[in-house]
Protein backbone atom coordinates (compact mmCIF):
# COMPACT_ATOMS: atom_id res chain seq x y z
CA UNK A 1 0.00 0.00 0.00
CA UNK A 2 1.80 3.40 -0.92
CA UNK A 3 0.34 6.76 -0.53
CA UNK A 4 -0.89 8.53 -3.94
CA UNK A 5 0.64 11.81 -4.63
CA UNK A 6 -1.90 14.75 -3.89
CA UNK A 7 -3.98 16.86 -6.48
CA UNK A 8 -4.25 20.29 -6.96
CA UNK A 9 -7.65 21.35 -6.07
CA UNK A 10 -9.27 23.13 -8.46
CA UNK A 11 -12.81 24.33 -10.00
CA UNK A 12 -12.87 22.02 -13.50
CA UNK A 13 -10.58 19.21 -11.27
CA UNK A 14 -13.94 16.96 -10.27
CA UNK A 15 -13.17 13.94 -12.89
CA UNK A 16 -9.27 14.03 -11.06
CA UNK A 17 -10.58 14.77 -7.74
CA UNK A 18 -13.23 11.49 -8.42
CA UNK A 19 -10.43 9.59 -9.93
CA UNK A 20 -8.34 9.92 -6.84
CA UNK A 21 -11.27 8.75 -4.64
CA UNK A 22 -11.65 5.60 -6.58
CA UNK A 23 -8.07 5.07 -6.70
CA UNK A 24 -7.55 5.22 -3.24
CA UNK A 25 -10.99 2.90 -2.19
CA UNK A 26 -9.90 0.22 -4.81
CA UNK A 27 -6.49 0.37 -2.63
CA UNK A 28 -7.83 1.03 0.80
CA UNK A 29 -11.00 -0.77 0.98
CA UNK A 30 -9.90 -4.64 0.39
CA UNK A 31 -7.13 -4.05 2.93
CA UNK A 32 -9.45 -2.67 6.07
CA UNK A 33 -12.37 -5.44 5.14
CA UNK A 34 -9.84 -8.20 4.98
CA UNK A 35 -8.13 -6.60 8.36
CA UNK A 36 -11.46 -6.03 10.15
CA UNK A 37 -14.24 -8.03 9.78
CA UNK A 38 -17.77 -7.36 9.28
CA UNK A 39 -16.12 -3.77 8.30
CA UNK A 40 -17.36 -1.84 5.17
CA UNK A 41 -15.52 0.92 3.16
CA UNK A 42 -18.80 3.00 2.16
CA UNK A 43 -16.57 5.97 0.47
CA UNK A 44 -13.81 7.90 0.25
CA UNK A 45 -13.75 11.17 -0.16
CA UNK A 46 -11.17 14.19 -0.52
CA UNK A 47 -11.39 16.59 1.88
CA UNK A 48 -8.96 18.84 0.84
CA UNK A 49 -5.19 18.03 -1.89
CA UNK A 50 -3.84 16.53 1.10
CA UNK A 51 -6.52 15.34 3.27
CA UNK A 52 -8.98 12.45 2.69
CA UNK A 53 -11.81 10.92 4.78
CA UNK A 54 -12.83 7.28 4.97
CA UNK A 55 -16.36 6.55 5.91
CA UNK A 56 -17.14 3.07 7.43
CA UNK A 57 -19.76 1.01 8.72
CA UNK A 58 -20.03 -2.00 10.95
CA UNK A 59 -23.07 -4.34 11.38
CA UNK A 60 -22.38 -3.52 15.41
CA UNK A 61 -21.79 0.69 14.98
CA UNK A 62 -19.13 2.42 14.72
CA UNK A 63 -17.05 3.98 17.85
CA UNK A 64 -13.42 5.33 18.51
CA UNK A 65 -11.80 2.07 19.04
CA UNK A 66 -12.52 1.17 15.34
CA UNK A 67 -11.98 3.95 14.00
CA UNK A 68 -8.82 4.31 15.41
CA UNK A 69 -7.90 0.21 14.25
CA UNK A 70 -9.03 1.48 10.58
CA UNK A 71 -6.70 4.45 11.05
CA UNK A 72 -3.66 2.18 12.20
CA UNK A 73 -4.12 0.07 8.97
CA UNK A 74 -3.33 3.34 6.93
CA UNK A 75 -0.44 4.19 8.40
CA UNK A 76 1.71 4.51 5.07
CA UNK A 77 -0.94 7.14 3.34
CA UNK A 78 0.27 9.73 6.25
CA UNK A 79 3.44 10.45 4.49
CA UNK A 80 1.37 12.43 2.00
CA UNK A 81 -2.67 13.02 3.46
CA UNK A 82 -3.96 13.27 6.76
CA UNK A 83 -5.91 10.63 6.95
CA UNK A 84 -9.52 11.22 8.85
CA UNK A 85 -11.67 7.50 9.75
CA UNK A 86 -15.45 8.53 9.83
CA UNK A 87 -18.95 6.41 10.94
CA UNK A 88 -21.18 6.89 7.89
CA UNK A 89 -23.40 9.67 10.08
CA UNK A 90 -27.02 11.25 9.12
CA UNK A 91 -26.01 12.42 5.59
CA UNK A 92 -24.73 8.16 4.72
CA UNK A 93 -22.32 7.96 1.46
CA UNK A 94 -24.05 5.92 -1.42
CA UNK A 95 -21.26 4.99 -3.84
CA UNK A 96 -22.13 1.62 -4.91
CA UNK A 97 -25.24 0.34 -6.23
CA UNK A 98 -26.38 -2.11 -2.94
CA UNK A 99 -25.42 1.42 -1.21
CA UNK A 100 -28.69 2.56 -3.70
CA UNK A 101 -30.81 0.06 -3.67
CA UNK A 102 -30.69 -0.08 0.47
CA UNK A 103 -31.58 3.88 -0.18
CA UNK A 104 -35.05 3.05 -2.30
CA UNK A 105 -37.81 5.61 -1.05
CA UNK A 106 -35.82 8.03 0.39
CA UNK A 107 -34.23 11.14 -0.61
CA UNK A 108 -30.52 11.58 -1.78
CA UNK A 109 -28.54 14.27 -3.20
CA UNK A 110 -26.51 13.41 -6.61
CA UNK A 111 -23.56 14.61 -7.95
CA UNK A 112 -22.47 13.79 -11.41
CA UNK A 113 -19.10 14.14 -13.29
CA UNK A 114 -21.41 15.57 -16.52
CA UNK A 115 -24.25 17.55 -17.06
CA UNK A 116 -27.81 15.49 -17.03
CA UNK A 117 -30.49 17.67 -18.28
CA UNK A 118 -28.71 20.72 -17.83
CA UNK A 119 -27.71 19.78 -13.99
CA UNK A 120 -24.84 18.24 -12.40
CA UNK A 121 -26.70 18.24 -8.44
CA UNK A 122 -29.50 16.69 -8.25
CA UNK A 123 -31.92 16.51 -5.12
CA UNK A 124 -34.90 14.31 -4.73
CA UNK A 125 -36.12 10.75 -4.00
CA UNK A 126 -34.71 7.97 -5.32
CA UNK A 127 -37.24 5.81 -7.21
CA UNK A 128 -35.54 2.84 -8.28
CA UNK A 129 -31.50 1.38 -8.45
CA UNK A 130 -30.61 -0.76 -11.41
CA UNK A 131 -28.17 -2.78 -12.36
CA UNK A 132 -26.53 0.89 -14.42
CA UNK A 133 -28.51 3.66 -13.20
CA UNK A 134 -30.34 5.22 -10.47
CA UNK A 135 -33.73 6.67 -11.34
CA UNK A 136 -34.36 9.66 -9.15
CA UNK A 137 -37.56 11.99 -8.98
CA UNK A 138 -36.97 16.00 -8.41
CA UNK A 139 -40.14 17.23 -8.00
CA UNK A 140 -41.80 16.69 -11.96
CA UNK A 141 -39.34 15.20 -13.33
CA UNK A 142 -37.74 11.52 -13.14
CA UNK A 143 -34.02 11.24 -14.56
CA UNK A 144 -32.04 8.27 -14.89
CA UNK A 145 -28.77 8.69 -13.99
CA UNK A 146 -25.73 6.21 -14.76
CA UNK A 147 -23.73 5.40 -11.73
CA UNK A 148 -20.58 6.02 -14.11
CA UNK A 149 -21.10 9.94 -13.82
CA UNK A 150 -22.29 9.85 -10.17
CA UNK A 151 -19.18 11.40 -8.29
CA UNK A 152 -21.10 11.95 -4.86
CA UNK A 153 -24.11 10.54 -3.80
CA UNK A 154 -25.30 10.90 -0.17
CA UNK A 155 -29.13 9.76 1.77
CA UNK A 156 -30.35 13.00 3.09
CA UNK A 157 -32.33 12.64 6.70
CA UNK A 158 -35.60 14.55 7.00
Amino acid sequence: MGALAPIRFERDSLADIHTTERKLEREIAPVIERALPGVEVLAIELTSPTRFCVFVDHPEGVDHGLCQRVSQLLESYRVTYAVDVSSPGLDRPLRKPAHFERAVGRTVTLRTKDKIAGKSRFRGELRAAGATTVKVSTGETELDIPYELIVRGNLIEE
